[in-house]
């Protein structure tokens, strides 16, 4: 079986604290995240060094998304997630610089 995970770039929006857009990932994001099914595991980390060619665009957090299939994940948050990425984007993150990587697990 593969292992597909999503990670998310993402900057917050100026004026932003770091405090309130981590709050909101504790108290709505992962709990989101947790009723999922599709969702095998998911973290948001803080960006706290680059290389200097991503620099300059100032990413602030990675998100790293496990999930069972990219299609049905993809169907649920479609389905589930739309109130939640309205609220995120809002509120915390500048959807213009929000980008995302699929990968699949090299087993050893």
């Amino acid at each position: 079986m593969t292992t597909t995970v999503r990670y998310v770039l993402a900057k917050m929006k100026p004026g932003v604290s770091r405090e309130d857009y981590e709050r909101f990932e504790r108290q709505v994001d992962y709990i989101f995240c947790e009723q999922v099914k599709t969702i095998v595991s998911y973290r948001t980390h803080r960006i706290t060094d680059v290389g200097e060619k991503l620099a300059p665009i100032g990413w602030d957090y990675i998100e790293r998304i496990e999930v069972t299939s990219r299609a049905a994940y993809e169907r649920e948050l479609a389905e589930k997630g739309k109130g939640l990425l309205d609220e995120l984007y809002s509120k915390y993150l500048d959807r213009s610089y929000t980008t995302s990587i699929w990968s699949e697990l090299v087993e050893p």
